[in-house]
This record gives C-alpha cells, sequence and structure tokens, in this order.
C-alpha cells in the first residue's frame, strides 16, 4: 500500500518511515503543501501534518479533495477541540494527535482503510520468531499466540520498533504510561517480566544497565 506522508520535520519522518516500511507500506514523502497536492492522486493513504510551512493543512485537506478521494488522516499537535472539528469538516477520515504510539497509528490506519472499502494493510513486525499484527494488536511466538494486555502489547511493539536500539525507562513509561515519575517504574519491570514469561523467550528482551531495555533479535 502506497503511503504519501505530508511532514515538514525531518525528525518526524527519520523516526516514523522505517516503521511504516516494517509494516510492509511504500512511503513517499511530501514536505510542503504543494508537494502534497501534486503527489496524492497516486497514494491510497495520506498521513497529513496540519502545520506545512507554505500553507496550512485544512487548505491542503480541501484541495487534495477536490480530485481525489484517497483517505487522509491528520497527524498533529493540534489538540484543541476546534481544531479537530475543522480538520473534519475539511475532509480528514481520522485525527491522530503527537505524541502518539505507532501501535495507535497503524490501528488507526487499518480502521481507516476498512471504511473506506480500499483494503486492509499488512501491518505486521518480526523479531526473531515472535510475530506482532500491529493493527489487530496480536502476538504470536512461533506458532502460538500469546494473549497480552495492552499495556504488555504496547510495551513489546514500542521495543520491537526501536529495532534493537536501547529504550530508556523515561521514555517508556511517558509513552506507555504517560508518567515520569521514577516511583513508578516498577511497573515497568513488572510487565518486562510478564513478557519474558508468556513469550517463553527471557533473552528476547535485555536489560540495558542503567538506561533500559532493548530487543534482542537473536534472544
Amino acid at each position: 500500500m502506497r503511503v504519501l506522508l505530508v511532514e515538514d520535520d525531518d525528525r518526524v519522518v527519520a523516526a516514523l518511515t522505517p516503521a511504516l516500511r516494517r509494516a510492509h507500506l511504500t512511503v513517499t514523502r511530501a514536505g510542503t503543501a504543494a508537494e502534497a497536492v501534486e503527489t496524492a492522486p497516486g497514494a491510497d493513504l495520506v498521513l497529513l501534518d496540519m502545520g506545512l510551512p507554505d500553507q496550512d493543512g485544512l487548505t491542503v485537506c480541501r484541495r487534495i479533495r477536490e480530485r481525489d478521494g484517497v483517505p487522509i488522516i491528520a497527524v498533529t499537535a493540534r489538540r484543541d477541540e476546534a481544531s479537530v472539528v475543522s480538520a473534519l469538516r475539511a475532509g480528514v477520515d481520522d485525527y491522530v494527535t503527537k505524541p502518539y504510539r505507532l501501535a495507535e497509528l497503524m490501528a488507526r490506519i487499518d480502521a481507516v482503510m476498512r471504511r473506506s472499502g480500499h483494503g486492509v494493510p499488512e501491518s505486521i513486525d518480526h523479531v526473531a520468531d515472535v510475530r506482532l499484527d500491529l493493527g489487530a494488536r496480536r502476538v504470536w511466538a512461533g506458532e502460538t499466540e500469546v494473549a497480552l494486555t495492552r499495556k504488555e502489547f504496547d510495551l513489546l511493539s514500542t521495543l520491537v520498533d526501536a529495532d534493537g536500539d536501547a529504550v530508556s525507562r523515561e521514555s517508556l513509561m511517558e509513552s506507555i504510561w504517560d508518567t515520569s515519575w521514577v516511583g513508578a517504574s516498577r511497573t515497568l519491570d513488572v510487565h518486562v517480566s510478564a513478557l519474558r514469561t508468556k513469550l517463553g523467550r527471557p533473552q528476547l528482551i535485555e536489560t540495558v544497565r542503567g538506561i533500559g531495555y532493548r530487543i534482542n533479535p537473536g534472544g
């Protein structure tokens, strides 16, 4: 599936593009409103930042809608109700606020594609013999499906998305539990322990002393 990522922030593009490609999505980037309007007709889905340097995202959405019915998901830091309502009225199919979790974004993509009748994209991620379906939020270890809680799935998908890089305890607590309280970090350790046990692969999630955790692809 072809995704047009309309985003002017290089850091966001660098972080999101590899994750989308691992979900078997073909990604094209547009950094301006003009590029977005020109490129949209060749896409199956548009991820649209609403704060572009040359034109507001609302205008971009309306211009795309004038000639194309491609599904559009607004991906933006604008959280106020007026911005959400304006974007929906301009023609976006869904609205995701930054910062967001990859699993949430993939679930929104799946839902929008189902509603649009364009089909559901593959959203499968792998590490060793563990397979994650990000859209359906299901996990298999080998041929066995493993039942995870919501937080366990979010934790595993976040670590897998880091592709072997260490993820700090602070980052995990903020992204998954929406807190930076040091005393809550015991919760993280409990969830890591549960994942190791449920997956039956205790070496898959490594402790990085003084930092946090990382996925060990050979674990």
